[in-house]
């Protein structure tokens, strides 16, 4: 049967996943890592810290150095602030608006917040700009990874969202390897200045192609637009729209929506006695993950590895900077496990091995840099330990975290859940990096045990807690935590989820059951 042309600049299936990614996704998550890394290593150059004398950490000592240590956390900071900000605003956007207009809306704040950056020369102004781009950044990483989760099919979910994290570390990477480069433009505040703007072209980017591809066909069904999320869905699955698998997953998105009206769920739900979705345990998986993503040490490794070198190990700000680059770009390597492995293996085994990798390095560099910075031996094995977390680091928690939360929380609350669990995400990378500066100051190689400590909970809570989603159908996932008696009960549940496409006798039995419950509280 011939296949009408695809309205979504003339792609369908595999080439329209591919458009998404590269005109969307990779865009929005390299400015996510390029933004959130891109002042740290700023903070080092001379130029800077002339027209930001207020956060001077380079040129003073003492009591003035302690001071100006506080205000740079502050600074740097304010950026998650603003991306806190954002992620709640999604609540009321995310399901009003519809993805791909929340998405375009975090593109305009991105360029307003770009251009307010780079033309400071006050640090009120900076301060003002890098919240904005905060604002937006945060909605991206809300609304995104929700947005291609539901585009996706079960077999490829997983590689789709994990390239969020690849690119996310590419930004890191590439931010840190620009700041070298620029680094040999002479006695101009154009160094920095021409880093901060670059992001510009990501969010033009963004701006520019939302609109040419698909909205989520679930976003669609649920404000009674079934004909366009059929004609979505079709050409994300490069069926025909009278096809049975699109007619069959168009049904059962509609039951779930039709199941979730008929209850009158709202995000308040999620703290009733009459809890019969295991909401709140949900909701608790998302908070917990997006806590311990930012808990374990990855983003004081991304933002601060340049201060960790230069200040902890002794070593000249130009060998600090080539280091933080070769450990970022490591990373970005390093992300390409995560993606080979996450519909493979699953979420939980990359979770339980992240989380034991992360401990193992942060706690043998507490030990390395417990020794003094002029220990030559003492800092190549702190550089090693750092290089190694980065490399366990992105197996499960850059992209992982944002990918599980889409799929254990109901079509119904998904945004309002990521919204919140993201927002935390902020709240502690707020904490991070707000402390880092005086905390590497003040306690040095203490600091890292904490974050030794907190990676290592992370196997035992998951192996107990988090269910399997791998090559899950969310909606099927949504009735596994219906029909268990207890939360106990869910893990074993979902291992028993039938992979894949679902099978005709199993939603078949699925459906009687909701028909039922319908019936129940009617």
């Amino acid at each position: 049967m011939t296949l009408i042309k695809s309205p979504f600049l003339g792609l369908r299936g595999h080439s329209l996943r591919v458009a998404q990614i590269a005109l969307v996704v990779a865009p929005a998550f390299t400015l996510f890592g390029y933004n959130q890394s891109g002042v740290g290593p700023l903070a080092t150059l001379q130029t800077w810290v002339s027209t930001f004398p207020e956060i001077d950490t380079i040129n003073t000592t003492g009591a003035v150095k302690s001071v100006n240590s506080t205000r740079k956390g502050a600074v740097i900071a304010s950026f998650q602030i603003g991306a806190l900000i954002g992620s709640l605003t999604c609540l009321l956007l995310g399901d009003k608006l519809g993805r791909r207009k929340t998405i375009f809306l975090a593109s305009i704040l991105s360029i307003i917040g770009e251009v307010l950056q780079a033309a400071s020369d006050s640090i009120v102004q900076f301060v003002i700009g890098r919240i904005m781009l905060g604002i937006s950044v945060g909605e991206i990483s809300v609304v995104v990874p929700v947005w291609l989760a539901e585009c996706s099919s079960a077999a490829h979910r997983g590689r789709d969202v994990i390239t969020a994290g690849i690119f996310m570390c590419l930004g890191y990477a590439l931010c840190n390897w620009l700041d070298f480069a620029f680094r040999f433009i002479p006695n101009s505040t154009l160094e920095w200045r021409l880093l901060l703007a670059l992001s510009l072209v990501l969010s033009l980017v963004i701006a520019g192609s939302i609109f040419s591809l698909p909205e989520s066909p679930r976003w669609l069904a649920r404000v009674n637009r079934s004909a366009d999320a059929t004609n979505a869905l079709a050409a994300l699955r490069d069926l025909p729209e009278t096809d049975e698998k699109i007619c069959t997953e168009i049904a059962r998105i509609e039951s779930s929506l039709e199941y979730s009206a008929h209850r009158n769920m709202s995000i308040i739900q999620m703290f009733s006695k009459d809890d019969d979705e295991k909401l709140l345990y949900r909701f608790c998986l998302c908070i917990g993950l997006q806590f311990v993503q930012q808990m374990c040490g990855g983003n004081l490794i991304s933002v601060y590895a340049s201060t960790i070198f230069s200040e902890n190990l002794g070593m000249s700000s130009s060998l600090s900077s080539i280091l933080a680059a070769c450990a970022l770009t490591w990373k970005f390597f390093s992300c390409f496990i995560a993606f080979s492995a996450i519909d493979r293996f699953g979420r939980r085994g990359l979770f339980m091995i992240s989380g034991t990798g992360m401990s193992l390095c942060m706690a043998s560099l507490a030990v390395s840099t417990s020794f003094p910075s002029d220990n030559y031996g003492a800092s190549i094995a702190s550089a090693t330990f750092i290089f190694l977390f980065n490399l366990f680091y992105p197996i499960g928690f850059l992209g992982g975290n944002f990918l599980y939360c889409t799929e254990v929380a109901p079509v119904h609350l998904r945004v309002a859940m990521n919204s919140i669990s993201t927002a935390n995400h902020w709240l502690w990378n707020f904490v991070v990096v707000m402390v880092t500066p005086v905390a590497i100051e003040e306690i040095g190689f203490r600091y890292y045990i904490m974050y030794a400590i907190i990676s290592a909970l992370i196997p035992g809570a998951v192996f107990f807690y988090y269910p399997e989603t791998m090559n899950r159908n969310l909606e099927l996932l949504n009735s596994a935590f219906k029909d268990a008696s207890s939360p106990w009960e869910i893990v074993s549940i979902a291992r028993k989820l039938p992979q894949g496409e679902v099978s005709e006798q199993y939603a078949g039995s699925n459906g009687s059951k909701q028909e039922m419950q319908h019936k129940g509280h009617a």
